[in-house]
Parts: C-alpha cells; structure tokens; sequence
C-alpha cells in the first residue's frame, strides 16, 4: 500500500543512502509562501534554479545559522513583549523551520514571549492583532460540515492537536475567538520541547460563541457574534468535531485546553475512551503541582505525606491539583480518607465543607462537617486564614486567579505551621498570581519555599538567593503527548499522567535539588520531556492501552530522543506536479489552468 504523502504540497522521502530531502509539488512564490517549506535566503543557487526562485530571493545563500543570527536581533530590536510576540508570530508564519531553530537557541528567553505571561495579552487583543490564518476554526456557522472542515488541513498525518473553546483563559476568563492564541502557543512547546513534528500538530479553535459583551460589541471582533453554546447543544458540537477528527485522522490526540469548570470534567470523561485525550488544566496542572510538592517536601528533608495543603481555588486546575496530590499521598500509604482529610480546598465562598451547595466536580474535596466543629470561625464557613490556622497548613497553593489573595498575614500564619512553609501561587497570568515572590519570602523571613505558575526571576535576601520555580504545565504536556503519540495509545490513562509528575519529580530531584530548585530552568524542558515521555510509554505497556507493543523491553530514553524533531533544513526537490492533482486539497485549479 503506497504510503500518503506528508501535505499534498510535500513530502519528505530518502534516497538511497536513507538521507532525508523534501519533494515539493509547488514552485515560484507559492513555495515561499508555505511555511513548512520556505528556507527563504537558505535556498541553494542549484534549487532556486530548479524550483522556479531564480531572481526571487537576494543573491547571498545563506546558512540557517546566520539566519537565526538575523532574525535574533530583530527581536531584540523590538521594543515591548507584545511586539516580540507578533515577530516570532510573523516569523512563523513565514519561515518555520527557521522560526523553531530561533526558539531553540533561546528557549529560556523567549519561552515567556510565546507562552505565559505574553500569551494572555496576545489572547486579549487577538482580533485586533491578527494577520495570518493557523490551524481550524469550528463554528455554529460550519460544525455540520466538519467532515469537509478537516479535509481542507494541509497535513494528512495530524497527531497532536490542542483545543479550546476559550471560556475559561488562564486568569482572565471567556476570551471567545482570542483563545486560539493559547493553543498555538502550546504546540510550539510540544515541537520545541517536546519533539512532536510540526507537520502532525493541528490548533483548533472551538468557537461555540462568547458571554463577553465587549467582543460581541468590537466591531473587529473574529469570532461569532452570539452567546455561548451550552449543555446539549454544546455536547452535540463536539460530539461532530470529535467523529470527524478521528474519521479522517484516527492516530490523533487531543488536548483539552481552557474550557470551564462546568464543561471541562463532563468533555474529559465523554471522550477520553472514544479519542486518546486528556485536560492539561486539570490533569497537566495537577501533575506539575504534585511534582514540585514533592520537590519541595523533599528539600525540607520530608514526604508528601508529611504536609497538610491547603488549595485556594476549586476550578477545574484547582481540583485537578486536589486529585492528584491525594494520588501522590495514597502512593505513599495513605488510605483515601486519610489522604482527603489532608487536603483542603477553598472555593471562592471559602473551604468545602459538608452542608454547601457544591458543583458535582468539586464534591469529592468536601470535608466532613466534624472537622470544622471545635473551629472558632466568624461565619458558617471558614475562610483561607481560618482554615490554615486550624489545619496547621504547612503548604499553600493558589489557583484562584485571584492577585493579592496570599497577604501578609496568610503568610504570617503559614510562617507560624511550618519552619520552611510551601507557598505556590500558580495562577497566570503575572497579574493573576497570588502574591510576588519577593513578598512572601519578606512575610516569611526568607523561610519559605516558592515556586509560581509565571516565570518570576530569584529573590535575593540579606545576601542569600532564593530560587523561584516555575511550576510551568509545559513540564509536564510535551513529554506526555509525545509519549502517547509515540506509543500510539488508545486511552490516556489517570497513572499515566501521575507517571509524568513522578518523572518530573525524580529528574528535579537528582538534577536540582541539591541547589535548592523545586523544577528545573526552563532551558532543560526537551530533557525532562524525555524522562516524562519515557515514563509514559511504559505506564501505557502495563495498562494495554499503547499500539506499538514492539516497544516493551526498548531502551525508551533512546527511542525518543532519535524521534525527536530538529529544526533543520533538508534538501528541496521538484515531484510530480501532475501526480498529486486528484489529491484532496491539492490547488487544482492552478495546475489545470498551465496545461
């Protein structure tokens, strides 16, 4: 059976030798002008003769080192984080390759450009911001035609996709067609951290409408002009994205990303069995946050079952972090009502306690009404200070997207529970987070351990420098989806993405925790993606649930760092024009109309 090619634009085939070069069925400016294929002033003299780009480019060739060289000090030029966003934007929808070669030389610097913090301020102002079209746009205005939707995508070979209905952006809510911002931005990081190939990654904006009233009323705006889509109606346009998705590409995964806490538990369990999928909000998050738990648990000279943790946010992150550190304390040998009562979860009304009136989602963090009895409290409720005071809270994690929620005297009291006290406010945006590193070391007298969801530099103290982890999702969802992608997995699996924290944990742990890090520097992320990776792989061959069964036994880390995708530029030639007219989403008429 012949195999398909790549894009009806491309392919990439071997010689003889087994070495890598593109086949491309266009030529002139239409090849410059697709991303995947433009090596811009990289191209030789012997393929722009061949290719039809003879005159069309600046006589020097050059290198795609001094390409980087170039377009690196374009963006330093630029003046703001906005306008470096829009560069790399732009540089991506122009040379790819090129684009990836850039952010691999400067990860660390650019990562907070293309992702948190920058992202949101990208998703906020995206229609006004937009120039190139990426990825696939669902709508009201053609879900019933998903089935053509997903012919017209150039790869024919998608395995990773991210996507988002936008109603609930990191700590800024429903940004409506914005948020697709957000799901190009995290597959960046799967190719540059997490090696998946840009030619099998698909972002997806799900536009099911929006409840902001200033996007209905931006004359600008790009999305659909209605109120969201919900409960049945909701379920039903999804239930088409996702028969059309497998229908044409049944290999893909599907990454959940920013749907509310209404939807997002209901759309993880509607289809996890049905497409291999998982919520980065919930799970992902939930696995950094147990990871630097336990790096932090560690650096005190303690477990996880040592802690008493207080979670101040019940949406889906918050109860995402719940679940997975009362996996991680049943790991260590609590039973489930042992591990819960350690477990304290704040919504915004105050703790879950028995007798409120609680969202299904969040009614396996209830506490028992006898734990609250002999608590003096000024209401019904506790607040997050009374509920530290009376657990004895020796860790604190935030995601409330509420700034300022962790204030001089939460810390003091944390202070007060615990000689080294484990504050992570993880809400992002920057503006979201909880409290500044540099206060909540001041409040704790330079005793606490931080790690925070933005990238936020070290804190020097009476000339001691206290590290600030990232507890950044992107530790955790390149290296899983990379894994499950590699593996072919049916299903992925609860263990599994504990499996990632565990990895995350035990790399931070031999690597960094001697150095008094929690997480590793971001620099290091396409290494822990192939720990987390690997770990996944094998959890998927003890379950059943990985295709690839050959893989049992292999020497994994090996395995996925010679799958890797690399920013490189292959050699360039002419195919069959005519071979590839019949093929679905090829440009026939450009083709036709030259004969």
């Amino acid at each position: 059976m012949k195999r398909e090619p790549i894009s009806p634009y491309f392919d990439i085939k071997k010689d003889a030798e087994g070495r890598e070069y593109m086949e491309v069925y266009l030529e002139g400016i239409a090849l410059l002008r697709l991303v995947l294929s433009n090596k811009g002033t990289a191209f030789t003299e012997d393929e722009r003769v061949a290719l039809g780009l003879d005159g069309l480019l600046p006589p020097q060739v050059n290198t795609l080192e001094q390409q980087v060289e170039r377009v690196y000090r374009g963006f330093l030029r630029e003046p703001d984080p906005i306008a470096k966003y829009q560069y790399l934007r732009a540089l991506q929808e122009r040379a790819e390759t090129l684009f990836y070669a850039l952010l691999e030389q400067h990860l660390e610097e650019m990562m907070p450009i293309i992702y948190t913090p920058t992202v949101g301020q990208a998703v906020q102002q995206f229609s006004h911001l937009y120039q190139n079209p990426r990825g696939l746009s669902f709508s009201p205005l053609n879900i019933d035609r998903a089935a053509g939707v997903v012919r017209n995508f150039p790869w024919n070979d998608v395995r990773m996709i991210v996507a988002t209905d936008s109603s609930a952006i990191l700590g800024i809510g429903d940004q409506g067609y914005g948020g697709l911002a957000i799901a190009i931005g995290k597959l960046a990081l799967y190719t540059i951290g997490g090696g998946v190939n840009p030619f099998h990654a698909m972002p997806v904006k799900l536009d099911v409408g929006t409840d902001r009233l200033e996007l209905l009323n931006d004359e600008f705006y790009l999305g659909v002009r209605q109120r969201r889509l919900r409960g049945e109606r909701y379920l039903a346009f999804l239930d088409k994205f996702v028969k059309a998705i497998h229908d044409r590409w049944p290999r893909a995964v599907i990454q959940w990303e920013d749907l509310s806490k209404d939807v997002a538990f209901t759309v993880l369990e509607r289809y996890r069995k049905q497409i291999p999928s998982f919520n980065d909000d919930i799970q992902g998050t939930g696995a950094v946050a147990l990871a630097g738990l336990i790096s932090a648990s560690r650096l005190k000279g303690e477990s996880l079952r040592d802690q008493r943790i207080v979670i101040h946010g019940a949406g889906a992150g918050g109860v995402g972090v719940a679940w997975a550190i009362t996996q991680g304390l049943m790991r260590e040998g609590l039973s489930r009502e042992e591990a819960r009562d350690r477990v304290c979860v704040l919504d915004s009304h105050g703790l879950l306690v028995e007798g409120r009136n609680v969202e299904a989602y969040k009614r396996d963090y209830v506490q028992p009404r006898e734990k609250t009895a002999g608590w003096q409290i000024s209401n019904d409720i506790p607040t997050l200070l009374e509920t530290i005071e009376h657990t004895k809270a020796t860790a604190l994690l935030g995601l409330s997207g509420q700034a300022g929620a962790f204030n001089h005297p939460i810390m003091q009291a944390m202070a007060r529970n615990a000689t080294r006290p484990i504050i992570f406010p993880l809400s992002n945006p920057t503006s979201a987070c909880e409290a500044l590193p540099e206060d909540i070391l001041d409040w704790s007298e330079g005793r606490a351990i931080v790690a925070t969801g933005s990238p936020f530099p070290d804190v020097v103290r009476e000339g001691q420098t206290h590290h600030v982890g990232q507890g950044n999702n992107a530790f955790i969802f390149p290296g899983l989806g990379f894994g499950v992608v590699l593996a072919e997995c049916r299903e992925i699996t609860d263990s599994m993405v504990l499996e990632a924290a565990y990895a995350l944990a035990e790399y931070t742990t031999v690597a960094h925790l001697q150095a008094g890090r929690i997480y590793p520097p971001v620099r290091e992320l396409r290494e822990v993606s192939v720990r987390v990776g690997a770990r996944v792989i094998e959890q998927a061959l003890r379950e059943g649930v990985a295709s690839k069964t050959d893989l049992t036994g292999r020497d994994l880390d090996t395995y996925l760092r010679t799958r890797f995708w690399k920013p490189r530029y292959l050699p360039i030639v002419r195919g069959d024009h005519t071979a590839m007219i019949d093929h679905p989403g090829y440009p026939k008429q450009e083709w036709v109309d030259r004969q």
